[in-house]
């Protein structure tokens, strides 16, 4: 199965509540990264556990570990949780960046170093959650 295909069952997969917020997440997402890769995570480990919530991605970021290792992983990722939909954005060096610059005006979220955690796409500003993509993929690439 394609990429594509594993996004397209994996929004189908949810209840329609959600279904919706991520089909205008997603669709949202691609006009940022016409042309970026995109990814699907099932949310396993290399061994077939469970590590994670299954997630789309969107992008390309050269993640550099202190050993000297890098590993290839999305600049800006959506999943969905048990309260809502966490939107991932990746590789912002200030982890308090997100937070200072868009947690007072996005709304209704919960904005972390990397993560901007909401219930419902009406609790936000889905205009700032963009330009807060927007702008983290500027930095990062």
């Amino acid at each position: 199965m394609d990429i594509q295909e594993q996004i397209k069952n994996y929004i189908a997969s949810q209840p329609e509540t959600k279904r919706s917020d991520i089909e205008v997440l997603h669709k949202r997402i691609l006009k940022v990264f016409p042309k970026g890769k995109l990814w699907y995570l099932d949310g396993t480990n290399e061994k077939g556990k469970i590590v994670t919530n299954p997630n789309i991605g969107y992008g390309l970021l050269t993640i550099n570990y202190t050993d000297g290792k890098t590993k290839e992983f999305y600049q800006v990722g959506i999943s969905t949780n048990t309260t809502g939909i966490s939107v991932y954005i990746m590789g912002i060096q200030d982890k308090k960046y997100l937070a200072t610059t868009y947690g007072k005006t996005i709304g209704k979220a919960s904005v972390t170093g990397y993560c901007i955690k909401f219930k419902t796409l009406k609790d936000i500003n889905i205009d700032i959650l963009e330009t807060a993509i927007r702008d983290s993929v500027k930095q990062t690439s």
